[in-house]
Order: C-alpha cells, then sequence, then structure tokens
C-alpha cells in the first residue's frame, strides 16, 4: 500500500507542509509551529518518565519492542538483564555522543533571524531569549535521556523508541509527536540557510517571489535525498555534529574575534586573542578526532556486518538440510540481507532478499514470509 512506503510518505509531507511553512517571509509567523514542535517534545518527555515508573525494572522480553525472534543458533539476551547504572560507557559507538550532543545546541544561524524579529531587539532581550531556549532544552534532553537510560540500562539502543512495545498505543502517539516536532523543525532550520544565501549570492537585490520560492524547493529536494539516501539519521548527526557544530561553536567565532578586532585595540599576544586562538584550536582537534573515531566505526562495523552475514549465511544449508528439505542448496551472496541482531553491531541493510532470490526448496512457512527467515 501506498501509506505504508516510507520515500513516498516523505515527499508527500514535504510538499503538504514543509513546503508551505517554507515559503512564509517572516521567521515570526513559524512561532506558532515552533510551540506546537515544543509541546511534542514536552509530551515525549513526560511519556519517557512514565514508562520508566510503569515498566520498572523487571522487564520481560515480550513486553518490549523486540517483536522478531532472533535467528537459530544465536543467543537471545532480554532487555534490561542488569539493572545497574553505570556512569560511563566505553565502546565504540562513543564517537557519536559528543558529536550529536554539539550538533544539538547548534542555534547559531537563527540567532540574528531571530534577533530582527523582536518587537523591541536589544543585546539584554536576545541574550535572555538564548538562556531560556538553550536552558529548557538542556533540561529536556537531559531529563529525556537519563530516564531512557534508567529504563534500559545497559540494553538501551540509538534509537530509543524502539525498545518499547510497538503495540502501545501511547508509544504510538509519543512517535507521531516526534515525526510532527520534526517536520515542523524543518521550516525554521531553512530559514536561516535561504537568507544566508541571498545575501551570498545576490546581495543588495530586493526581495523576489520567484527566488524566494525557487531557494525554498532546492533545499528541500536536496534535504529529500540526503533523507532517502542516507539509512540511518546518526550518522548525518554525527557529520554534522564532527564538522559544522565544531565550526560555528568553535572555529568561525575565535577567528572572527582574531580578523576583525586590531591589533591596536587588542595586541595578538594579548589574553582574550590567546584565549581565543586556544579556543579554535580546540575545535579543530575536537573535529579531527571526531570525524577519525567515526570513520573508524565506520570501518569496523561493516567488517563485523561481514563477518556476521557470512556465518548466518553457512548455517542455512546445513540447517535446511538436517530439516529434510533436499539436497544442500546453493546460498546466494550476502548483498540485500536484514539480518537479526546486526543493529547492535552497527549493520545498516537497505532491504531484504526477495523469494526469487533464494532456493526454491525453502520450506513453505519461508517462502510465505517474502524474506529470509
Amino acid at each position: 500500500d501506498w501509506f505504508l512506503k516510507g520515500n513516498l510518505l516523505i515527499i508527500i509531507v514535504s510538499v503538504l507542509i514543509i513546503l508551505p511553512l517554507a515559503l512564509m517571509k517572516h521567521l515570526g509567523y513559524l512561532g506558532y509551529t515552533s510551540g506546537l514542535s515544543l509541546t511534542c517534545m514536552l509530551f515525549f518527555l513526560v511519556s519517557v518518565i512514565y514508562k520508566k515508573f510503569q515498566l520498572g525494572c523487571a522487564i520481560g522480553r515480550n513486553e518490549t519492542a523486540m517483536e522478531s525472534e532472533a535467528p537459530v543458533g544465536l543467543p537471545s539476551q532480554g532487555f534490561n538483564s542488569s539493572c545497574e547504572a553505570q556512569m560511563f560507557t566505553v565502546d565504540s559507538q562513543m564517537s557519536y555522543t559528543v558529536p550529536i550532543m554539539a550538533f544539538a545546541f547548534v542555534c547559531h544561524p537563527e540567532v540574528l533571524p531571530i534577533y530582527t524579529e523582536l518587537c523591541r531587539p536589544s543585546k539584554r532581550r536576545m541574550q535572555a531569549v538564548a538562556n531560556v531556549s538553550i536552558g529548557a532544552m538542556f533540561c529536556m534532553y537531559g531529563l529525556t535521556a537519563t530516564f531512557g537510560y534508567l529504563t534500559f540500562y545497559s540494553s538501551v539502543k540509538a534509537e530509543m523508541l524502539h525498545m518499547y512495545s510497538q503495540k502501545d498505543p501511547l508509544i504510538l502517539c509519543v512517535r507521531l509527536a516526534v515525526l510532527l516536532a520534526v517536520t515542523l523543525t524543518v521550516p525554521v532550520v531553512l530559514f536561516p540557510i535561504r537568507r544566508a544565501l541571498q545575501q551570498l549570492l545576490f546581495p543588495g537585490k530586493a526581495f523576489s517571489w520567484p527566488r524566494h520560492v525557487a531557494i525554498a524547493l532546492i533545499l528541500l529536494v536536496l534535504v529529500n535525498v540526503l533523507v532517502i539516501c542516507v539509512p540511518t539519521i546518526r550518522d548525518i548527526f554525527g557529520v554534522i555534529g564532527s564538522t559544522s557544530a565544531p565550526s560555528l561553536i568553535f572555529i568561525l567565532p575565535s577567528i572572527f574575534y582574531l580578523r576583525i578586532v586590531p591589533s591596536e585595540v587588542e595586541p595578538f599576544l594579548s589574553w582574550p586573542k590567546i584565549q581565543a586562538l586556544c579556543f579554535g584550536v580546540l575545535g579543530v582537534l575536537f573535529m579531527a578526532v571526531s570525524l577519525g573515531f567515526m570513520f573508524a566505526n565506520w570501518a569496523t562495523g561493516r567488517a563485523a556486518c561481514l563477518d556476521t552475514d557470512q556465518a548466518l549465511l553457512a548455517q542455512v544449508p546445513v540447517r535446511m538440510h538436517m530439516e529434510g528439505s533436499g539436497p544442500l542448496p546453493r546460498v546466494p551472496p550476502a548483498r540485500h540481507v536484514e539480518v537479526a541482531g546486526s543493529h547492535e553491531r552497527g549493520c545498516q541493510r537497505r532491504g531484504t532478499a526477495e523469494v526469487a532470490d533464494w532456493p526454491t526448496s525453502l520450506l513453505p512457512r519461508d517462502a510465505k514470509l517474502g524474506s529470509w527467515p
């Protein structure tokens, strides 16, 4: 059915919801949608806290979102096996933690557009807006992460909503609210990008609706292509958090200060400029280390996925032969296979194999599934 195809739904939502909001001339009109987005995230936070006290520590396998059984021969580990919180966890996924946190607090491009939309713009009022916004988001992100971790402990995954039962009406409403919040955030992010492109490519030109609409359409098409082609949003957050976030938070402000403030006012070896230089160097180191760990994680993850696929595929002919389904069949290559448990190893698959790609001697119950059992 068409409403079950994710790529088609992304295009429909982009055309019917995001595009009209992205065509707004002033950022102030998006304040109502931003308020609705904030309300959705508050609902998400309250639901996570409620689920923590509802589920408690004794969580069984049937009460969670692990609806697909692990393949035969692989150990099945239940959720929340140890209800002990750890302050620090050292593993390969640490390379995504700091970049995603940095990306979550990158609000620098929206500062000037918001400043121009204030009723009585001043430095003090803008500082108050920034303090309230960043403080509220910090509390909301911190509470959501804390109670989400205290619900599943060491078994928590990157997509926390996938840990809950997919048949729970509350969780379904939460997922819908998160989708709505993310959807309504896109026009707010596109607004400063379009403003910057207009100032860069068409400086001094008067406002033009054709140019306004064309830039919005190009940006929205690029966003849709990125969403459809990249298999997981974690990689997008990781790359952007490792590149643009250090540039906006550390590198560019320090460079601007060093270049704008003349040497007659502040000598280069003065303490403020030394601080700015150290700040920029810290950003460059942060970017290099984050990208290095991320690329290493991708390389080791692909190697682990390949080893897992080959090991699981090697078991298929023997298992089918033992079940009396005929001679040992020829096993197809390990591409386009959805391996249960592969997400724990950082593996990502783009689809499942069709029945025609697999041996015709599969059991009837397997043939009805339409994919590899």
